[in-house]
């Protein structure tokens, strides 16, 4: 490898579409399989980016699902974002819309899977990556019966990731079609079980943060099945463990051992509780808190089963601080599940006095007034303006603040949370 890869600046005036193509995801597989120490990988795909605007009017569908895969492999080993990344992505992009009836089933199950991959590291242009995601979802139901178990698997993890980025009832309806395919399929491996959990679970949390929204309980039958199939595994990876964790609380069944997480908390997380603290100085709160064999929480009210949690870019697809993605999704609906209100507040809220001074009055007069039991609060664009309030009796009994401003800032404070351990799309 370390003696070819001089050979692609050679010659790199030479290649055609589709060497470039087998070039990209070739060194993207190496990345992807730790090779990123050879001597020079970096520097051929610095090479061979600029080829792929260029020569974009001549992809053919594969060409097209292969290179956003090994774009998203590239992100997802920590390949430098540069502009000329950025530029192909956003260059191969309309063409999924405009081929979207020519891809067969495996590229609509990597081209998803890479699309939940990139925006949930933080890549820009969301209206771009939207307009493919709508293009594909109808070709995923047109072909359910053509996908194999492990892109089932890909395809629920790529939609549950893409959170409040797919419509609800797109992403019910495409679950409904895929999920019963696959969570009895004995052909599973283990990794595809952990993604097909995770999806379903995020699915039923959606539906769970919807007030009157049809509770499809045989999504949840799945999730059991599913997790049956996990409980007597013992993994030791944070990911994996955090999965089962979830699931069994979930179920409202015993995890099997107890989780290991890592801590770690922001600069704005850490003054933001100096600031509240300071407000309130009779306020008992405690930080990095995991409930119910749960990830922690950000801070904790434990004498108000209140939890806030200061939500950076990486809730966020494309970093928009407004489409929570689903691992933030979850997250909150669990922690309602175990009856804790949750308020969240987005990093771009605590960027000056003003605001950091609204949210804390918000969360002094919550402490002070607690809500009715059973209510469900949402305080959209201005959360100073007035509050919309519903019931609904089906609700468990604790609530929802999603705080932010009529303006989002622009400017992304902090890098998004890397995953520790990378899921792969097997091609």
């Amino acid at each position: 490898v370390a003696a070819l890869l001089p050979q692609v600046n050679a010659q790199k005036a030479n290649f055609k579409t589709q060497e470039i193509t087998n070039l990209l995801w070739a060194l993207a597989k190496l990345e992807d399989n730790g090779q990123e120490q050879i001597p020079g990988l970096n520097e051929a795909v610095a090479v061979l980016l600029p080829y792929v605007n260029a020569l974009k009017d001549q992809l053919i569908p594969q060409h097209i699902a292969n290179l956003l895969w090994a774009m998203a492999k590239l992100v997802n080993s920590r390949q430098e974002r540069t502009p000329d990344l950025n530029e192909a992505v956003a260059a191969l992009l309309p063409y999924v819309n405009a081929q979207k009836e020519q891809f067969i089933p495996q590229a609509i199950a990597n081209l998803l899977w890479a699309m939940a991959k990139l925006v949930d590291s933080g890549q820009e242009g969301a209206p771009r990556f939207k307009e493919a995601v709508a293009a594909l979802l109808p070709q995923v139901n047109a072909q359910k019966a053509n996908f194999k178990p492990q892109e089932i698997a890909n395809l629920l993890w790529a939609i549950a990731k893409l959170g409040e980025f797919v419509e609800l009832n797109v992403a019910t309806s495409t679950f409904e079609s895929l999920v019963c395919q696959i969570s009895d399929n004995p052909q599973l491996s283990q990794q595809d079980i952990l993604m097909s959990l995770w999806g379903v679970m995020v699915c039923c949390a959606r539906l769970s943060l919807v007030p009157n929204a049809n509770k499809n309980n045989v999504f949840e039958k799945h999730m059991d099945d599913l997790f049956t199939r996990m409980e007597n595994t013992f993994p030791d990876n944070e990911e994996e463990q955090s999965i089962i964790a979830m699931a069994a609380s979930w179920l409202g069944k015993p995890c099997p051992f107890v989780p290991h997480y890592r801590t770690t908390m922001s600069k704005r997380q850490i003054n933001f509780h100096d600031q509240l603290k300071s407000r309130i100085p009779s306020l008992r709160i405690e930080e990095e808190k995991s409930l119910n064999a749960l990830h922690p929480v950000d801070l904790l009210l434990p004498d108000h089963n209140i939890v806030i949690e200061v939500q950076g870019p990486s809730h966020y697809v494309c970093g928009d601080f407004k489409t929570r993605n689903g691992s933030t999704l979850l997250k909150i609906a669990l922690l309602q599940k175990s009856g804790f209100e949750v308020i969240e507040i987005p990093v771009s809220e605590l960027g000056n006095p003003d605001s950091m001074k609204r949210c804390i009055d918000h969360i002094k007069t919550r402490v002070d007034t607690p809500l009715q039991r059973h209510a469900s609060v949402e305080l959209k664009r201005g959360w100073a303006d007035e509050a919309y309030m519903t019931t609904d009796k089906g609700k468990q009994p604790s609530d929802y603040f999603h705080l932010t401003a009529e303006e989002h800032s622009e400017e992304h404070t902090g890098k998004p949370k890397s995953k520790k351990r990378k899921r792969n799309n097997r091609q």
